[in-house]
């Protein structure tokens, strides 16, 4: 999930725009919940007509800050993700500030020597989202993660991708609740047999829905009807089939 994803929208004058329903994404009756549920919280970042698709089937909506129009109109906003290449905390905090999502995505911890600085923007980014999450690159970590970050924050696990990944250690994020962020849906199921998945983006499944496959519950194979929106449908509900019954307790 990690691709740049549309033009910046994230100026001063869209956000005042966006403000139309500020905080009804946190209301305690939302679908989430935060202990012992009974799947990990599942988010997808798309375009609106499959995000639309994607609620129906219980996922949540989620954006990079710089492409905020794509959650517009939802009441609960899933994820606030970060454009990593070019990360400007100022405007983070103001989507995060304006849309309250259930979670954002800090900047990525890819030097050790970054990480007071990080975990100062995250105590701040945590005043406007229920979770923020922590994502380790450095290898340093393999020894101290579990100590260095505080455990009211969220640690995310970047699942291998051609995009990028993580170097620290598997074991090394202990029994603390994690983020999946992308990749696979075969691999990050795979992941929760050494993992605590409390939630996990992707957006793989709506690739290859762009040429007629969809996700089985195994892997990838050609839809017998075909159409993008078929293979979406049929992929969430295997994606939701695959994690029923798998509980999360925050850590």
């Amino acid at each position: 999930m990690r691709k740049a994803r549309g033009q910046d929208c994230a100026d001063r004058g869209y956000l005042l725009a966006y403000q139309v329903k500020p905080c009804q994404n946190l209301d305690p009756g939302s679908m989430v919940a935060d202990q012992n549920r009974s799947t990990p919280i599942r988010i997808l970042c798309h375009g609106r007509p499959t995000l639309k698709i994607a609620v129906r089937h219980g996922w949540l909506p989620g954006a990079r800050y710089t492409n905020l129009r794509d959650v517009r109109g939802f009441t609960t906003i899933g994820l606030i993700d970060i454009e990593w290449r070019h990360y400007d905390f100022r405007k983070h905090l103001e989507a995060v500030r304006t849309t309250r999502p259930l979670l954002t995505i800090a900047r990525d911890v890819e030097d050790i020597g970054d990480l007071t600085e990080i975990l100062d923007q995250a105590h701040e980014l945590s005043l406007w989202c229920k979770h923020v999450v922590i994502v380790p690159k450095d290898r340093r970590f393999h020894k101290f993660l579990t100590h260095l970050v505080p455990s009211k924050f969220i640690l995310g696990y970047s699942v291998p991708t051609r995009y990028g990944t993580t170097h620290v250690p598997i074991e090394a994020f202990g029994k603390r609740s994690v983020h999946l962020l992308g990749g696979r849906p075969d691999v990050q199921y795979a992941l929760a047999q050494q993992l605590n998945v409390f939630s996990l983006d992707g957006n793989r499944f709506t690739l290859d829905a762009s040429y007629g496959d969809y996700f089985n519950g195994h892997h990838f194979v050609r839809h017998p009807s075909g159409g993008y929106f078929r293979c979406i449908r049929a992929s969430l509900e295997a994606i939701n089939t695959l994690w029923q019954g798998r509980t999360c307790t925050t850590q």
